[in-house]
C-alpha cells in the first residue's frame, strides 16, 4: 500500500458565495447549503489532520467569508499547529475583518483576478462591481499587513490579458501569482468552447516560465502539470539542471498533486483527490481523513505512475507532470487516461520502468 505525506487540503468550508462566477467548478449560489459540516465536526477534522500531518489547509467556498464560524476554525488549526490560509473572492473582505482573521491566524489569502480590468473579471465573476470589490479587499488586506496572493483561471477570453494581470499582480503588492487551467467542470462546462488549446496551453507555460527573472514575486501553475515538464526542458536547453535554490518550490514539487501530496474536503465532508475530480474517496462522517488517505482505492492508484494510460504512461517526464487527472477524467471517463490537452510526444517508452 502506498502511503505518502499529505501537505495541502483545500477545504470548502461552505459553498455558498456571493457571487455567480462562469467557471465556477460547484456551481456555487448565494443561498445557505444543508448538511453542510457543523462547527463540532469541523473542529474534529482538524484534530485529525493534526493528529497524522501538518499540511497547509486552504479555506476556500463557495466564499469562506459567508460562513460565521470561519475565525474559530482558523483560530484552531493555528492552535494546533496546521498552517492556515484562505482562498476568496474578496468582496467580502473590510480591513476590520482582515485584521480578525489575521489574528485567527490566517498567514495568506488568494484573492481572485481574473481580468485586468472591470469588465473582463465581473464578466467572469457574474456580478458588475466584482473587480472593484476585489480590488477593495486587497486594499485591505495590505493595510493590515495580511499577504496576499492573486489567483488566475485561463481561459479564451483573458489569455492576452495574462500579462496585464500579472502587472497589476506586481503593483498592488502581491507576494505570488498563481495561474489555473480552467478545468471544465461544475459551471465551467458551460466555457468548453473557452477553453484554450493545447498549443496555446504550452506556449502560455513557457511565457509564464520566462516571467520568473522578469518579476519580484512567486509564480506557480496550477491545474497545469505540464509546467513541470517545461521547466525541465527549458533548464536543460539553458545547461543547468534543477534545484531549489534556483527553482525554489518547483524543484522539489510535481504537476498533479490530488491524492499524491494534496486532497479536497467538500462542504459535506465527502474527500476527493481535487476540487475539480470529483471521485469520493471517503465520507468524513464515517472514517477520519487519516484512514482515507491511507486506505481509498482511488488515491492509491493515483500514487502509482505505472498506471497512467496513453502517452502519459509512456512519457519520460510522467513523475514530475502526471497530468491533470481531472480533465482527463471529464473529457473522457478515465482519471488515469492520457491528458487531452498535451502536445508532447514522449522522447522514448518508459513503460514498465522505474
Amino acid at each position: 500500500m502506498r502511503t505518502t505525506p499529505l501537505r495541502m487540503i483545500a477545504w470548502e468550508v461552505t459553498r455558498r458565495c456571493n457571487l455567480s462566477c462562469l467557471h465556477c467548478r460547484a456551481s456555487a449560489h448565494d443561498e445557505p447549503y444543508q448538511g453542510e459540516l457543523s462547527t463540532e465536526e469541523a473542529i474534529r477534522f482538524l484534530e485529525d489532520v493534526a493528529s497524522f500531518s501538518r499540511p497547509v489547509v486552504i479555506l476556500t467556498g463557495g466564499e469562506p467569508l459567508l460562513r460565521e464560524d470561519i475565525d474559530e476554525i482558523a483560530r484552531h488549526g493555528t492552535q494546533l499547529g496546521i498552517r492556515m490560509v484562505m482562498a476568496t473572492n474578496g468582496t467580502l473582505l473590510s480591513s476590520g475583518r482582515a485584521r480578525d482573521l489575521k489574528e485567527a491566524g490566517i498567514q495568506r489569502m488568494s484573492i481572485s483576478l481574473d481580468g485586468s480590468k472591470a469588465e473582463t473579471h465581473d464578466g467572469f465573476r457574474g456580478v458588475a462591481g466584482a473587480f472593484e470589490g476585489a480590488l477593495k479587499g486587497i486594499r485591505s488586506a495590505k493595510e493590515v499587513g495580511l499577504p496576499f496572493q492573486i489567483n488566475t483561471t485561463v481561459t479564451q477570453r483573458n489569455l492576452k490579458e495574462l500579462p496585464d494581470i500579472l502587472d497589476l499582480a506586481v503593483r498592488l503588492g502581491a507576494v505570488a501569482h498563481h495561474i489555473f487551467l480552467l478545468v471544465p467542470t461544475g459551471r465551467g462546462r458551460g466555457l468548453l468552447q473557452e477553453g484554450i488549446s493545447a498549443q496555446d496551453y504550452e506556449r502560455v507555460l513557457h511565457w509564464f516560465y520566462d516571467q520568473r527573472r522578469v518579476v519580484p514575486l512567486q509564480l506557480k501553475a496550477t491545474c497545469a502539470p505540464h509546467y513541470y515538464r517545461i521547466l525541465r526542458q527549458r533548464a536543460k536547453k539553458e545547461g543547468r539542471i534543477v534545484s531549489p535554490r534556483q527553482d525554489g518550490l518547483d524543484a522539489t514539487t510535481r504537476g498533479c498533486l490530488g491524492g499524491i501530496s494534496f486532497c479536497f474536503v467538500s462542504h459535506l465532508g465527502q474527500v476527493q483527490p481535487c476540487g475539480y475530480l470529483e471521485l469520493s474517496c471517503g465520507d468524513l462522517r464515517k472514517l477520519p481523513l487519516s484512514e482515507i488517505w491511507a486506505i481509498s482505492k482511488v488515491f492509491q492508484q493515483l500514487r502509482d505512475p505505472q498506471l497512467l494510460k496513453g502517452k502519459c504512461g509512456q512519457c519520460e517526464y510522467r513523475r514530475v507532470c502526471g497530468g491533470c487527472r481531472a480533465r482527463a477524467y471529464e473529457m473522457t471517463g478515465d482519471y488515469l487516461a492520457e491528458e487531452p490537452l498535451c502536445t508532447y510526444r514522449p522522447a522514448r517508452s518508459v513503460h514498465g520502468k522505474s
